[in-house]
Parts: structure tokens; sequence; C-alpha cells
């Protein structure tokens, strides 16, 4: 196994801001804590090796302490696994790579013998490299001993596109790492960087808002187009045929502006004029990954996509009872989800690095957008990836995030006896500082005041109370700073409280000990729902089609929200009423990429509607906090001590 046990706990490691448990990589990495023990010694020998003249020498990489294990950033990215070029998927793309540079193919046997490998493992390479082109406009043709690729250099561009993505989904979203993986030959991939800047602030110049991250895309490709063009590979003109649709077109001088400016970019940047027909297919690119139509050039999407998007809005704003009726909201998505057609149509997703942050930090979010996406790609034939999913998400979380704060806003008292005006001051600071979640509503200013009689979520005193309250926060009669951060803890802690308390009522009822597994011995993430599904189908909770549709939902965005729990649901809250099975992996499951430790089967019912957003959001939070989580596995031998595992983690 050499060392592929220890890249992947540093791996583990580095995304740590803190101490993290051995048992917690034990179960990430599917081996027992007492292994882990061993491999961070062969890190730190490993660590201890290779430096001969740091400053900090001496002290281990990973620390050991009673709270687990911590890593020291500086010194263990020094051992950060590089991506390996000797695994099947990377020789199939080394391949691939080759068959878009030789015009008159590939000779398998001389490659072999070049990279001291059998004829069977490359014939094996091939066979993969054949599955990866795929659906992607080009034939991988068969003569002798020699392959050929064959197809539009439109197609053969994607596909090149398609490879640096893949290569890039183990590494940090930046452009040093796009440039690593596009392995250009002609161009100087230092320039990419300058080139998405620049790009991104002369479109603001021109008054559209702009996607940074497909900036850096778009780079990409005129770097790729640069390159191949260099080598004699430019784009043939018939190519330039993803310009938007007349209606979701910016005037032509805008367009015109777009072209020159590309063209001026790649001139400067990599030392080559482009043709029209690579300038043009740039700024569809641009045009349908980049830029919105920012406040001042008023775009009509096409009014079918209007329709779907108005209609898909309105069934989740009712289904998931949150505000997102706007229409401002529904032209924006729409001219989104127009854009995101043509994408298609050129097989040109955009790679969103916020994805999996986004399904962690806001479930709910995030799952409107699945069900957004999924009505309109059942009602536009358009098949949604997860990068495309996240960036739906940002537009309802952009929707959605005025709502939240309000939801959470506190109120508060003052007790603050003193001096002339010294309560207004401190209270007109406070409102100054934080804002609309903190909302002063009453003031005592008496030398004696009835604390009993205080019945808001806060109270804010310069003078001590007579018996401690986790709502009451000491302040100086000046605010400090100190005093704000002390302010803001305390909300958060009410916030939490109160949002467990109402979490612990609701999963009481939904917990029963007929749908509990432990261990849940599932073969893959069907196969686990599957077997979480039966006890509620056995109870009439849900029936045969609840399953399958819970099976489709996965299959379209993994519900493993967080690095170690997984929350398959149906969308259709067709449940006779609400009820929850859950199955503890021993040493994980893998899930969508991932491997988590507990799987949380949800059926919901459309009479418990309310219950939908409060059970779901918090669910993840409570188990996807790996602390949180860890106690309730470690306790949870049985449905008992789960239920009551799971109380003292909501207490």
């Amino acid at each position: 196994m050499g060392t592929r046990r220890q890249d992947q706990l540093i791996s583990l490691l580095l995304k740590e801001q803190g101490w993290i448990t051995g048992a917690s990589l034990a179960d990430s990495l599917g081996v027992t804590p007492r292994s882990v023990r061993s491999y961070i010694s062969q890190i730190n020998a490993r660590a201890g090796a290779e430096e001969t003249h740091d400053a900090g020498e001496g002290a281990p990489a990973v620390e050991s302490g009673p709270e687990g294990y911590r890593a020291d950033p500086r010194r263990l990215s020094r051992l950060r696994p590089a991506r390996s070029e000797s695994s099947p998927d990377a020789r199939a793309r080394a391949l691939i790579r080759e068959l878009l540079e030789a015009a008159s193919g590939v000779d398998l046997t001389r490659t072999a013998e070049r990279l001291h490998l059998s004829e069977a493992t490359v014939e094996a390479d091939l066979q993969r490299a054949r599955t990866m082109m795929l659906g992607r406009d080009l034939t991988l043709d068969r003569f002798g001993s020699r392959a050929m690729l064959s197809g539009s250099e439109a197609a053969q561009r994607r596909l090149i596109s398609s490879l640096v993505h893949e290569e890039m989904e183990q590494e940090s979203f930046d452009v040093d790492s796009m440039r690593r993986a596009a392995a250009l030959r002609t161009v100087d991939g230092a320039a990419l960087g300058p080139f998405a800047r620049e790009l991104a602030e002369q479109l603001r110049g021109l008054g559209f808002y702009v996607n940074e991250f497909a900036s850096a895309d778009v780079a990409l490709h005129a770097a790729i187009a640069a390159d191949r063009a260099a080598r004699g590979r430019p784009l043939e003109p018939s190519a330039a045929d993803g310009r938007p649709p007349a209606a979701a077109s910016p005037p032509d001088e805008d367009r015109a502006r777009i072209t020159a400016m590309l063209g001026e970019l790649s001139t400067r940047h990599f030392s080559l004029r482009l043709t029209p027909a690579d300038l043009d297919h740039l700024a569809s690119l641009a045009l349908t990954r980049v830029v919105a139509p920012g406040g001042t050039r008023p775009v009509q999407a096409d009014p079918q996509v209007e329709s779907v998007v108005a209609a898909a809005v309105a069934r989740a704003a009712h289904d998931y009872m949150v505000g997102l009726d706007d229409p401002g909201f529904v032209r924006r998505l729409s001219l989104h989800v127009q854009n995101l057609m043509l994408r298609a149509e050129q097989h040109a997703w955009s790679r969103n690095p916020m994805t999996q942050s986004l399904k962690s930090a806001y479930p709910m979010v995030f799952e409107i957008a699945v069900a957004l996406a999924s009505d309109i790609s059942q009602r536009l034939g358009v098949p949604l990836p997860d990068d495309e999913i996240g960036y739906l998400a940002m537009h309802v979380g952009g929707r959605l995030e005025a709502t939240r704060w309000a939801d959470t806003a506190l109120t508060a008292t003052i007790v603050s006896p003193g001096y002339y005006e010294l309560h207004e001051l401190l209270r007109s600071r406070i409102d100054d500082t934080l804002g609309a979640s903190v909302e002063v509503v009453r003031m005592e200013t008496g030398v004696d005041p009835d604390w009993s009689s205080f019945d808001t979520d806060l109270i804010l005193s310069t003078v001590p109370p007579p018996m401690p309250d986790e709502r009451i926060v000491t302040l100086a009669p000046f605010l400090t700073q100190s005093d704000v951060d002390r302010i803001t803890a305390a909300a958060a802690r009410v916030r939490r409280t109160r949002r467990l308390a109402r979490l612990r009522q609701k999963l009481e009822r939904y917990f029963s000990e007929d749908a509990f597994f432990r261990p849940l011995e599932a073969s893959d993430e069907e196969n686990a729902i599957r077997l979480l599904g039966e006890p509620l189908v056995e109870r009439g909770v849900i029936d045969a089609s609840y399953i399958e549709a819970s099976v489709a939902r996965e299959a379209m965005s993994s519900t493993a929200f967080t690095e170690a729990l997984a929350v398959p649901h149906a969308m259709e809250m067709t449940a006779t009423t609400t009820a929850i099975s859950i199955g503890i992996a021993e040493g994980g499951l893998p899930w969508g990429g991932q491997r988590v430790q507990a799987i949380a089967l949800v059926a919901f019912s459309e009479a418990e509607r309310d219950a939908f957003q409060t059970v779901f959001e918090q669910l993840v939070e409570v188990f996807g906090e790996r602390k949180s989580l860890q106690r309730i596995i470690r306790r949870s031998r049985d449905f008992s001590s789960f239920v009551e595992a799971v109380a003292q983690a909501l207490e």
C-alpha cells in the first residue's frame, strides 16, 4: 500500500483548522485508531527526514494531544501528495493528450515500450480513454497498432478543457492549478491570471455582473485556443455557433466590444492574434458563462425559458415555504438558465468550486436548488451536473439571505443605571454595531431592576446581575469591541439553543427502534437507501415509489451534505407521516465521492411541510458537526442509547 494511506491522512489533516480525534480520522480512512497512530508516526518521520535547516525543526509536523491530532500546516503541506501520473486514469488522460496532438495517430506498441508497460495495460488505458470521450462528438478509431482521434477542432478543445477540470478535481480551484493541468506548450501559462483579472475588470467596466470563477475558465479557453492555433489548429469558422439567441443577446455594440477586448487581451498576454472564429467563440463563452446583464441593460430572456423558470420557482416557494416569488429574481434566474442551456449544447459546463461548501453550510438552500434543477431539467430537457446546481443555489441563497437574517433577529433589554444619558449612548452604539441582528425592545435605568420580569432573548447590562443567567452579557458603560464580540457570541449561543430545542421536540417523534440500523451493512448508496426504507414501507409510512424517488434524487446530486453524513430523501413529500430511518456504517460507507458514517433516510409528509426546513437543515447541522456525530456514534450501541446520545447532543 506504500504511502497511500499516509497521503490520504495528510490531506484530511490539512483540511482541519484545529484538533481532530483519532477516531474521526480512522472512520474517514476506514482503518483503526491504532493504524492512524502508526501513520502519524511515519508522517512525522518523513517530515523530519526532509527538513534540513527549518527554523522549526524538532517540532512534529503533526502534534498529538488529549484532543487528538493537529497539523502544522506550513510543515505538513510540504508532504502534500502530488497528483499521481501513474494511475490508470492519469495514464488514460495522458494517452488522450497524445491523440489530440498527433494528427497521424499514436502507435500503441511504441507507447507501451516507451512507458515500460505491457501492451495489455496500454490496451486497457485505451478503453478507459474511449469511455472518457463518450458523448463528446469525437471518434477513436483503430488501425492495427495505431489509434487515431477524429472530430471537429471545437469538440477536441472541449475535451481538453474537460481533462483540465477533471485533473483539478482533487486540487484547489486557482489559476496555478489550472495552468499546471492545462500543460500548455506554446503559451506562457503564467499569463492566465493577469488575463482573467483584466477580463473581469473590463467586463465590469461595460456594466456587466461578472462570475470570477468563469472568467478564469474563459482565460483557460483563450490559452488553449492560442496554443492550438500556434500549432496550426485554428477553430473552424462554422464552430462559432455558440452565440446566445437574439432574445438574450446584449446589443451588437457590446458583443463587438467584448470580441475586441478578447482579441487585445489574447494578443498582449499570449503573443498571438486569434482568428475571427476563435474570438467569436470566446465571446460566446464570455456571454454564456462570465456575465449577466447589469442594472443598465434590460435584456429579456426567452419567453418559454422564463415561463418554465417562473413555474419552477412558484412550486419551490410553495413546497419549501420560502419567499422566492419576485419578478427580479425570476428574470435573473431565467437569464442564467438560458445561458446554462447554451453551455449544455456545447458540453461546456462551468465548474463551481463552492458546491460542496454550499451543501455543507446551506443544505436547505442547496435542496431548493436541486428541486429547481429537477423541474427545469425535466421541462427543458437539460441535464444539470452538481456544479451547475451549485450556481442555482447561489442565486437562491442571495434571494433568501435577507429573509434568513430577519428570521434570526433577537430581542434585547438594556439595563443601564447611570448618569445623564449614558443608556441612550449605549443603545445607539448597539444599534449601529449590531444592526438588525439584535433589536433593543426595553430600557431599564433604575438602580434596582426587577430581573425576573425581563423576557427578552438577551439582557445587556452595565451592572452585575444578582444571579447568573446565560442570557445576560455584562458590558462596560461605553461599549468596547470586546463587548460587541461577547454580545455576538451570546446571540449565536441563544440562536443555536433555540434551534436545537425545536429540533429535539420534532426528532424524538420521528425516530423508531425498527428504523435504526447498527451496523448498516450496505454496499453502496442505492443499497443503503433500500435497506433504510424497508421498515418505513412495512409500517405504511412510505411506499416503494418513495424509495425509487429517493434513489433518483441521489443520482441527481449526492446528499452527502457533510463529510460524515448523508440525508437521502425524495423531493415529493408523499409520506403518510414524517419519519427518519437511521443507519450507522461501521468504518464508513463510500457516498458520492466521500465517505460517510451516518445515513438518515428522511420521509416527509405534506401535512408536516412546515417541519421540512427545521428538521432538514438542523439535522445536517447537528449530525454534520464532526465532534457531535462522533459522540453520538460512540454512545449509540443500540436504539435507546442512540436516542439518549442525540438528546444529549441537542442539549
